[in-house]
């Protein structure tokens, strides 16, 4: 199937690892140009040259004001376009309600929430019809995660901002997307598991809960990301989609 991909150009968030990685490979195999980003000036610079000359890295923060304008400008710059971007940023810090302080909140807060903010109202300005603004999320969106309250304070919130931004900008003709990952198998899953006294054992318990009975992989999720931010997608707007394994119990 062709996705329509080739030569369309996309921004991608956090992309130095784990999903938004996964991602930026997608859109890359099927023809896409990418601006990568993430905050360490040598991983993004050794991320990009690994993914080849239609890629191309830029060292910003999420929180950073000016990160917005520095990507979309860049991938003008380098790429003579921009047709979305996916918002991916490490998880917040994990702990339960008594754990976490004030910091790290407003951490997480700056980083996770009013970043990704910025970063769809400066593309929802740039793009023209046919765009679309995706968000890494968390099956948090609709069912708390023991252990992580600052991801399952955050998440929803910003779920309610993409629908909200998608009925606003549906009349221009960009779409905007959320991904739901569940258990993927990334290095921040596993960073997790290993939190627990026995990780091994933490995860059979984890895979036994899914349906497909197995950690997903990054480039599962990839794939279905390149999917969802591509003209072949054409018609879906608004939408959570949960990359689970059907760990979900809802509809």
């Amino acid at each position: 199937m062709d996705l329509g991909l080739k030569d369309r150009v996309y921004v991608v968030t956090g992309a130095t690892r784990g999903l938004g990685n996964a991602s930026a490979r997608a859109l890359l195999a099927d023809g896409a140009k990418v601006v990568v980003t993430g905050r360490d000036e040598e991983r993004v610079a050794a991320t990009a040259a690994e993914l080849g000359p239609n890629a191309h890295g830029v060292a910003v923060d999420n929180a950073d004001p000016e990160a917005a304008a520095r990507v979309i400008g860049a991938a003008r710059e380098r790429f003579g376009g921009f047709d979305g971007i996916l918002v991916s940023v490490g998880g917040p810090p994990a702990g339960f309600v008594a754990d976490n302080t004030d910091e790290q909140w407003q951490g997480a807060f700056e980083s996770v929430f009013l970043g990704a903010v910025r970063l769809a109202r400066a593309a929802a300005a740039e793009l023209e019809a046919g765009g679309v603004i995706g968000f890494v999320l968390s099956g948090s969106v609709y069912e708390p995660i023991p252990g992580l309250t600052i991801s399952n304070g955050l998440r929803p919130g910003l779920a309610g901002f993409a629908k909200s931004l998608s009925d606003e900008l549906g009349p221009r003709g960009i779409r905007v997307v959320g991904l739901l990952p569940g258990r993927i198998d990334t290095d921040r899953v596993r960073e997790l598991d290993a939190l627990s006294a026995d990780p091994e054992a933490t995860r059979a318990a984890s895979e036994s809960r899914i349906p497909l009975r197995r950690y997903g992989a990054p480039e599962e999720f990839g794939r279905t990301a390149a999917f969802l931010l591509s003209p072949a997608a054409s018609y879906l707007t608004g939408v959570m989609v949960p990359v689970d394994g059907g760990a979900r119990h809802g509809f």
